[in-house]
């Protein structure tokens, strides 16, 4: 009788950590509100380079050049998250095999050292496309079923170097904006491979709060698609990206499509200059799309401007746009039971400058951009993290050891 007891009690008791676990809105372990993206690299050393340990060490490269009194600034500033982009790829490449262990032990220095600032980290396993000397992206992991298994692998390991440090400060984020299932025609295999990604990270790390997301560039309508009864966990958060509008937010960059860098002088918002000076920089722009860009497109492209210029240029026309991320992911996380707390805006911001454009965004334009979309964020209860530290969307540093105008981190230091 007394072993028929106890056993019932030892079922009970699994019985109530099933339950627990599979219970929709709880909350997560790690807990953050206002956060800054750091930067990926620097220097962006290429492949070959990789196996010399002067070159790829320390890991993430940031530590080369930000020392623990620049982290301590920003908690001073209001931050009380960073989100700390590590870069995957040499994690994969054969040319760092020798290095493999000392990389994972300095992603794991590099989370103490922010905690040390008393800032809490989120470790985000950042994939980009590959390019020049870099063999290993996006692309390859998802159309390669045995790179995508060795990025999990990857993912594991991370998990496993991580699993010992405090859960309320320490959390991993399995996948940066997985380009798939961005096609018209149903396909949908994100959800697959985030519950593989998922399950394998969970086994290494049964107590870090895992940051999951939708396909397609972490957008709210691809979270809409993703049913998170299906991660039978609730200690998780789950994270989109907006940049919305497009059209203001990323002018000039080369690498954004075959439209946006011939965009530069737009205000934020459109109605922050007379009709007649926006006039102006719209026909500078279609001027630039006449004399640079292929024939063939010249005319879809001044068709797209007008069609983009025309979604925002009242108030109540931009608030539509910017809003309505906001308002899928918040309809979604109620239909699911998701508190709002367990939803984090991992990324939003403005271009500064393209490297090698001499435009330089406005910095009234970009801090205005910049608290609209934290007032979002805040009204809704979500957590958010600006992008980024440095670069061309940098709020602290620019380039070549240049600093970014104070306005956008004067934002952040007025929320206090």
């Amino acid at each position: 009788m007394a072993l028929l007891t106890a056993m019932i009690k030892t079922w009970m008791a699994a019985l109530l950590v099933l339950v627990a676990l599979a219970w929709p809105g709880q909350a997560a372990t790690f807990s953050m509100k206002r956060g800054l993206n750091l930067d990926q690299w620097t220097t962006w050393p290429g492949e070959d380079q990789w196996g010399d340990a002067k070159a790829i060490l320390p890991y993430p490269e940031w530590r080369k050049f930000l020392r623990e009194d620049d982290l301590k600034a920003l908690r001073e500033a209001g931050f009380d998250f960073l989100r700390v982009p590590v870069d995957p790829s040499p994690f994969l490449s054969g040319q760092t095999v020798a290095l493999r262990d000392d990389l994972y032990a300095s992603v794991l220095d590099s989370v103490r050292m922010i905690n040390r600032a008393g800032l809490k980290v989120i470790v985000d396993m950042h994939l980009i496309p590959a390019g020049g000397s870099r063999k290993i992206g996006m692309a390859e992991v998802m159309d390669n079923p045995q790179t995508f298994d060795a990025y999990v692998d990857m993912v594991r390991k991370m998990a496993r170097t991580l699993a010992g440090e405090d859960p309320k400060t320490v959390a991993l984020e399995l996948m940066n904006e997985p380009i798939v299932d961005c096609d018209s025609d149903g396909t949908s295999l994100w959800p697959d491979r985030q519950q593989k990604l998922f399950a394998a990270t969970r086994s290494s790390a049964t107590k870090l709060t895992l940051v999951l997301t939708g396909a397609c560039y972490s957008a709210a309508a691809s979270l809409e698609k993703i049913d998170p009864k299906t991660i039978l966990d609730d200690n998780v958060i789950w994270t989109f990206h907006s940049y919305d509008p497009f059209l203001l937010t990323h002018q000039g960059a080369t690498w954004a499509g075959d439209f946006i860098p011939y965009v530069t002088g737009l205000p934020y918002p459109l109605t922050a200059v007379p009709k007649e000076q926006l006039g102006v920089t719209l026909d500078t722009i279609r001027a630039r799309i006449k004399a640079e860009a292929p024939w063939t497109r010249q005319s879809g492209l001044l068709a797209y401007l007008d069609e983009q210029v025309a979604s925002m240029d009242s108030p109540d026309k931009l608030l539509g746009l910017m809003d309505a991320p906001f308002k899928k992911v918040e309809a979604w996380a109620k239909a699911n039971g998701i508190k709002p707390q367990n939803i984090t805006l991992g990324e939003f911001g403005m271009i500064r400058q393209e490297y090698g454009n001499a435009y330089v965004m406005p910095a009234a334009y970009r801090a205005a951009y910049v608290r609209d979309m934290i007032a979002r964020a805040e009204t809704h209860g979500f957590s958010w993290s600006v992008w980024s530290y440095g670069g061309a969307f940098g709020i602290v540093d620019a380039f070549n050891g240049d600093k970014a105008e104070p306005d956008v981190m004067n934002v952040v230091r007025s929320l206090h």
